[in-house]
């Protein structure tokens, strides 16, 4: 069952890793896709989520392996734990997704992303996400219902 959650992990850093190579070769881009209301493109962020501190990429890089090592820490622990799979999946989709992007920090000195959603609301049709992004947002949020099913116990 361990090799379940440390496969969860590893899918989600190669996933993402093969779409940001293949974005970063494209010269395709940008394309809308599904009637209009998604797209693709090639987006460097140099900074943390919305570009947050992208003058200072090495404090961002400091924090992106803090933050990872952290969870990978977290997730260690859990794997020697009877049950709670639920916990263990949010934490594997939430570890993929930081290795991901944290690795991009380290090799690329910024983040690709290439998605975003073309809806009325500008501030958030404006943002681009990855896969990374979106599994560390389930991966969190698992985790919280999760942590507050076990307190609600």
């Amino acid at each position: 069952m361990i090799f379940l959650f440390i496969g969860i992990a590893a899918a989600v850093f190669a996933a993402d890793a093969a779409i940001k190579s293949r974005v970063e070769k494209s010269g395709s881009l940008p394309q809308s896709v599904w009637k209009g209301r998604i797209l693709l493109q090639k987006y460097h962020n140099k900074g943390a989520m919305l570009n947050l501190l992208e003058k200072r990429q090495k404090l961002v890089a400091a924090l992106s392996v803090l933050l990872t090592l952290f969870v990978l820490a977290v997730f260690v622990l859990s794997l020697g734990q009877r049950g709670n799979n639920l916990l263990r999946t949010g934490l594997a989709l939430l570890l993929g997704g930081a290795f991901n992007n944290t690795y991009d920090r380290l090799k690329r000195r910024y983040v690709v992303d290439y998605i975003s959603f073309q809806v009325k609301w500008k501030w958030f049709a404006n943002i681009v996400f990855n896969l990374s992004d979106f599994c560390i947002l389930a991966g969190a949020m698992i985790c919280c219902l999760t942590a507050e099913g076990i307190r609600g116990a």
